[in-house]
């Protein structure tokens, strides 16, 4: 196909650096406009960045001058949003409402009834919301959002298990890595020697948008999922990748080794299997007795794999385990630009 032209919203910030790293050499889509607030517009994106990714700048952005964050600037059929979240609220439906499929890392959306909450392996099947979108919206465009950073590697492993046993309770305690709270993010004396024991409004995202993503889709929206959560959100001194401790109720309680091998098979829907940000695998499984750890596993599958480890049987529940998901890949950029291709296979730009 030729290539699709596209955009980042909020482009020098550290996910929009994420989003310019992994759509260098996209097969699909080309970057053609960088966003930002009023102080970088008019200069090179070089010039207007402080880079803060391992991998360098990618040579396709350097020279690309910065434009205002407006439809009327922005000329593009995909818009990736890495907004905050007050600025994404307004600006996103501009944007959709002008023709741009805008694919959101904010928040402000996912809880709308139209709007698609989206993990591609997991509920590929949501993106038809689209099409009510439009109808209620009155607009050609659309927004889609993929979920919080945290909740992602979580839900794609409790799918799995909710598949084959069904999830009745979800207790889940998380190591969320300081890229999570953006650049430049948590200062270096509150986070060094420390553990923070809150991230606002993380606790109420982690225990709701799993039951939208497991919902099910009844031809006009989403029926929650009537699982139960109740999470703990906690910041540590870890660069990149989201560690979750999580214990299960099961409707069919199972053992350890069978939930490994239920863990390990899981597929992604046949229709998004080979997207080319598709996870390869879904899910991996370590045996050691102390991984998944965030600087060993995080790149795994290219940062896409959900990793989880340490599945064993629970005193007061019925299964235990630890998840690892990379938080600004599969958590945020990599998720958005996977929606993206999701959108396009399905017919939906």
């Amino acid at each position: 196909m030729d290539q699709i032209p596209v955009a980042v919203l909020g482009a020098t910030g550290s996910v929009g650096q994420r989003f310019i790293s992994l759509l260098d050499s996209h097969p699909w889509f080309k970057v053609v406009a960088l966003a930002a607030s009023d102080r970088s517009i008019g200069q090179k994106f070089s010039d207007a960045c402080r880079w803060v990714l391992n991998e360098p700048m990618p040579e396709y952005a350097r020279d690309m001058i910065v434009v205002p964050a407006s439809p009327d600037s922005v000329q593009a059929k995909i818009v990736f949003s890495a907004l905050h979240n007050e600025i994404a609220k307004d600006l996103e439906p501009q944007f959709a409402k002008a023709g741009a499929a805008v694919c959101s890392n904010a928040s402000s959306y996912r809880r709308e009834e139209d709007v698609p909450l989206l993990l591609p392996e997991v509920n590929a099947g949501h993106i038809q919301l689209v099409k009510q979108q439009r109808i209620n919206r009155g607009w050609s465009g659309c927004i889609l959002t993929n979920p919080n950073c945290t909740s992602a590697g979580l839900t794609v492993a409790l799918k799995a298990l909710d598949d084959s046993f069904g999830v009745k309770k979800v207790f889940a305690v998380s190591l969320q890595a300081l890229t999570g709270a953006g650049y430049p993010g948590v200062p270096s004396l509150d986070i060094i020697d420390n553990v923070i024991p809150n991230i606002n409004g993380e606790e109420e995202k982690v225990e709701w948008e799993p039951r939208k993503m497991l919902g099910k889709w009844n031809g006009n929206k989403i029926d929650l999922s009537n699982m139960r959560f109740s999470a703990h959100t906690n910041r540590v001194a870890v660069i990149d990748g989201h560690t979750v401790c999580v214990s299960v109720e099961l409707a069919r309680p199972t053992d350890p080794e069978t939930a490994e091998a239920i863990l390990r098979a899981y597929a992604a829907p046949e229709s998004v299997r080979e997207l080319p940000s598709s996870p390869r695998p879904v899910i991996s499984v370590r045996n050691e007795a102390d991984r998944p750890q965030p600087r060993l596993d995080r790149l795994t599958g290219k940062g896409m794999t959900t990793v989880v480890g340490r599945v064993r049987r629970d005193p007061l529940l019925d299964l235990k385990f630890v998840v690892l998901s990379h938080n600004t890949i599969r958590g945020a950029a990599g998720g958005s630009i996977y929606n993206a291709e999701l959108l396009v296979n399905e017919g939906l730009l």
